[in-house]
């Protein structure tokens, strides 16, 4: 008879809990811990499963001789930003990549995320595959707060960027704030005017008090379209008023040149996503890239200096540094 709660979300996190501080505190075999709680060893490999992907157990590895640690010391050498290199095999899809390193940033934010905290999101593609993994962790008084509208000529985009921002607030138990606005304006005068409303203040006062930023990075080059590229937020004449600009790729549909300079870009005008300077206010910003084809896009951020934090593959990693 197993004296195991199988019976309620409560019970089984109360099990598992058991069975990670006697495997992973007191060093009990599979076997030992099975025979203390009066149940199969199944059973323990089960709970010791839960007790990681419920956020539980936090493991860590850390090397002084891995590759990815010598990598990410020369970043911050040549960057002066935190890096998290994940490994990944050279001949991987940028599909597969990007899921590797969207599961290794959705462990890593935990650390930079906690009660009493502000954490802007930027919707995107690899933000979407990011919210799919999250660890749960419980916070008290912490907002999501949505950087940038969703809206275009084919849908409000309500129910995609929602969807990822729920997710953020489930995992963290956290209030979510939209930003019910289009991602571009028609008109610049229109989005002037919109931004003196309160309630659009209010939203915008609130970025420009997050505590963490974390946001991908929009390029045209990608294998892995860029929701902003391939979701009919832009016209045919936004696309060529972007090539006259030089832009090469953009955060939070704000978009900037290879030099990271954003002076001059007409679409910027009509943007809602928030200014570089308002990110760079930020005091931790995670920039999460997956894939070579957004090294460019990459190299204007860094030099917009709009990064603190950056998980990515390895191999992107290392040609950031040639």
């Amino acid at each position: 008879m197993s004296e195991l709660d199988t019976t309620s979300e409560g019970g089984r996190t109360g099990d598992a809990l058991r069975a990670a501080h006697l495997y992973y505190m007191q060093d009990l075999t599979m076997d030992a811990i099975a025979h203390e709680l009066h149940t199969s060893r199944s059973s323990v490999s089960r709970l010791l499963s839960h007790a990681r992907a419920s956020g539980l157990v936090d493991i860590q590895i850390r090397s002084p001789r891995d590759m990815p640690g010598r990598i990410e010391e020369a970043i911050l050498e040549q960057h002066g930003v935190r890096a998290h290199v994940v490994p990944v095999p050279e001949n991987a899809s940028d599909v597969d990549r990007l899921e590797r390193v969207a599961l290794s940033a959705a462990r890593i934010l935990g650390q930079f995320f906690d009660s009493n905290m502000s954490l802007g999101i930027a919707w995107g593609s690899t933000m979407g595959a990011l919210s799919r993994h999250l660890i749960p962790k419980q916070t008290h008084n912490s907002q999501i707060v949505q950087l940038n509208g969703a809206g275009n000529m084919r849908t409000t985009g309500i129910l995609y960027a929602s969807e990822i921002l729920r997710r953020f607030g489930d995992a963290y138990g956290a209030h979510v704030q939209q930003f019910p606005v289009p991602a571009f304006f028609d008109d610049p005068a229109t989005k002037n005017a919109m931004w003196r409303e309160r309630s659009t203040e209010r939203v915008l006062q609130m970025q420009a008090n997050m505590d963490v930023a974390l946001f991908g990075i929009g390029s045209p080059f990608a294998e892995v379209p860029s929701h902003v590229y391939a979701g009919g937020y832009l016209e045919p004449e936004d696309f060529q008023s972007l090539s006259r600009d030089g832009a090469i790729g953009d955060v939070a549909t704000v978009f900037y040149r290879a030099d990271g300079s954003t002076n001059g870009i007409a679409l910027n005008e009509r943007s809602t996503g928030p200014s570089f300077d308002v990110l760079r206010a930020t005091p931790r910003r995670v920039c999460v890239v997956a894939g070579l084809s957004k090294l460019p896009s990459l190299r204007g951020a860094l030099r917009a200096e709009l990064v603190t934090d950056l998980i990515t593959d390895e191999s992107t990693a290392r040609a950031l540094l040639e």
